[in-house]
């Protein structure tokens, strides 16, 4: 299969996969805050919507589109100010309401699993940071004069996931765990709330200073 890579790239290719996986992000954060207030399918939709997400950015490295994006002046504009007011919107949601990222009363409605899945997919696709980087990472591991660039460069991306899946997985599932001992601490929940919050002002800002070059 002509898309494969040899197995000296997969194996530091997965083990750089790895290590991105349990580096904290905006869609961890979301996925995290999903569980604690709606559980494990929530938080799990979430991780199912921002791997959709990376299925898109990784067609776009693969087809060039990225490139593109990237050295427009205005499409980046505009991706990374679309962004990041998606981020403080998230983050004035959490602090404003509160039920976003804690555990809601009983009596509070639930967020759907595909708005939780929707959620997900805009915070990573309109993520220019994970634009930049897959730009950056994916084709360190294949040869530019490779005639299969366009197949590894799809199955890279897709194998990210494979790789990244089962951390992302376990992490909200342990956040779930955490969510009937937090049921009885709502100070401690309020505290989640205003870190998820300044968490994510933090990416937005950094998404702004994010340059294309």
């Amino acid at each position: 299969m002509d898309f494969l890579p040899s197995l000296s790239t997969l194996i530091t290719f997965s083990l750089a996969s790895i290590l991105l996986a349990v580096t904290p992000g905006p869609d961890m954060t979301l996925s995290i805050g999903r569980a604690l207030k709606d559980g494990r399918g929530a938080g799990l939709a979430v991780i199912a919507g921002t791997n959709v997400g990376l299925i898109v950015h990784s067609c776009l490295v693969a087809f060039g589109i990225s490139a593109l994006i990237v050295a427009s002046p205005l499409a980046f504009a505009v991706l990374k100010t679309g962004g990041a007011g998606y981020l403080a919107w998230l983050a004035f949601q959490a602090v404003r309401k509160g039920s976003n990222f804690v555990i809601a009363d009983m009596s509070s409605p639930r967020e759907s699993l595909a708005s939780a899945a929707f959620n997900g997919f805009w915070v990573n696709l309109l993520n220019p940071k994970i634009i930049i980087f897959f730009m950056t990472f994916l084709p360190q591991f294949i040869s530019a004069d490779d005639p299969h660039v366009t197949g590894k460069l799809l199955f890279l991306g897709i194998w990210f996931i494979v790789v990244s899946l089962p951390i992302v997985i376990g992490i909200v599932l342990a956040a779930d765990r955490l969510s009937a001992w937090l049921t009885g601490n709502r100070k401690v929940l309020r505290g989640i709330d205003y870190t998820f919050a300044g968490v994510f002002s933090v990416f937005a800002v950094k998404i702004l200073m994010t340059q294309s070059r």
